[in-house]
């Protein structure tokens, strides 16, 4: 990412943080939810939820959420980030959404009355469905013809580096959400802003990520992340080139690689905590479980 570039990037852990999970002030984040569910009806309140979970048996797997919420009907957001190419995100949004329905299933007698929506939203800066060219998905449960059937949970996906429209071309608030959050490092002055960034809800983001008008102790906690963040992208390196050479020296031995595979989640781990590496930030790197990581 940019470093000289005065906006901070609304891609990164940073920006996504500063302005999605801004708990002081939920203007942009109702309005950016409205505009991924396609709502007609404001947002009227927000509510954080804990955005980490166990699971459901000793032996089943935990997670944290980048972002959860809910607004005041009890409809459930899970918003998620993800900068690399993973073609398997998918699959982790569904592990997510499953993993938030079930707390909802009254215990015991397993009554499904009185659900509440449950929307997990996934920006990706990177594409995975590449058999469609469009940017925005938005997925229920249907049928062989493409009739609904269920819409109790919707998956929507954001393929960023798909988005190519021009300012000239924006009309929808999703719109301007997508084109602020593809474009905004590359802004350098207000006299390259087009009408609609300087929309209330727009302006207050555009504020939060705004180098020149951070305080000491924000500009220390961006850099800060910012380090991190390196390391953990040269960490994954290690690990990915450790996990090849692994695989070169044991090729056809499953239990071999999955062994070097987890001595090597390990390893990462406890470099990352040794670093003082919020837990949260190390199951995502390593996707090792909370407990695994105490032990260490």
């Amino acid at each position: 990412m940019k470093s000289q570039s005065r906006f901070i990037s609304l891609l990164s852990d940073y920006g996504f943080k500063t302005v999605f999970a801004n708990e002081s002030d939920t203007t942009f984040l109702k309005r950016a939810l409205q505009a991924l569910i396609q709502s007609k009806v404001p947002i009227q309140q927000i509510e954080f939820l804990k955005n980490n979970f166990s699971g459901l048996t000793k032996e089943a797997r935990g997670g944290v959420y980048d972002l959860v919420c809910k607004d005041e009907t009890g409809n459930v957001f899970i918003v998620e980030m993800q900068l690399g190419h993973y073609k398997n995100f998918i699959h982790r949004a569904k592990f997510y959404a499953f993993q938030k329905f079930n707390t909802m299933v009254a215990k015991g007698a397993y009554r499904f009355e009185n659900l509440t929506p449950i929307y997990c939203i996934g920006f990706l800066a990177e594409s995975i469905f590449h058999q469609s060219k469009a940017y925005y998905h938005f997925g229920t449960l249907q049928n062989q013809f493409g009739e609904e059937m269920d819409r109790q949970i919707t998956h929507i996906m954001v393929e960023i580096a798909k988005f190519e429209k021009q300012a000239n071309e924006i009309k929808t608030d999703l719109d301007k959400l997508i084109f602020l959050m593809k474009n905004l490092e590359s802004i350098e002055g207000a006299d390259q802003l087009p009408q609609f960034l300087t929309e209330d809800w727009i302006e207050l983001a555009m504020e939060k990520l705004d180098k020149s008008k951070m305080s000491i102790d924000e500009r220390a906690d961006y850099e800060m992340m910012m380090a991190r963040n390196a390391s953990i992208i040269e960490m994954l390196k290690e690990k990915e080139r450790e996990k090849i050479a692994g695989q070169a020296e044991k090729r056809g031995e499953k239990r071999g690689e999955k062994r070097g595979e987890k001595r090597n989640a390990l390893k990462t781990a406890k470099k990352l905590k040794d670093m003082n590496f919020e837990i949260d930030i190390i199951m995502r790197a390593t996707n090792l479980t909370k407990e695994e990581i105490d032990k260490l």
